[in-house]
């Protein structure tokens, strides 16, 4: 048996592997440890702070970046969030001019299609 340590998406995990070579049969695998528990995401802002505009999540996936704050204005085009989904990270972008009035979503959190990430006026 080896003992290996992988890391995968920033957490480590320590495995036995054990080589095959000839006759020798498999040994139960050790089980990985299990993933740290995500810190909870802070509440969303109030719905009386919401903006007129809402911009939702195009595709499940997990922030990875949020490039705004709250009061900020933004341009048209404007990246305002970083969704990572299958190794790839996309930009949410600003349809349109505006000021942003709350943000839904926070770093790391797990988010599906339609889910409002931020409003604007």
């Amino acid at each position: 048996m080896k003992n290996l340590r992988i890391t995968v998406n920033g957490t480590a995990y320590d495995v036995q592997v054990e080589e095959l070579g000839g006759t020798a049969a498999p040994a139960a695998a050790a089980p990985a440890a299990p993933a740290p528990a995500a810190a909870p995401a802070p509440a969303p802002a109030a719905a009386g702070n919401a903006g007129s505009v809402t911009v939702a999540a195009p595709m499940p996936g997990t922030v990875v970046r949020v490039e705004v704050a709250v009061g900020d204005a933004v341009k048209a085009g404007q990246d305002l969030i970083f969704i990572e989904a299958m190794k790839m990270e996309t930009p949410v972008k600003a349809a349109q001019d505006g000021t942003v009035a709350s943000i839904n979503v926070s770093k790391g959190e797990a988010v599906e299609t339609g889910k409002v990430l931020l409003t604007m006026n």
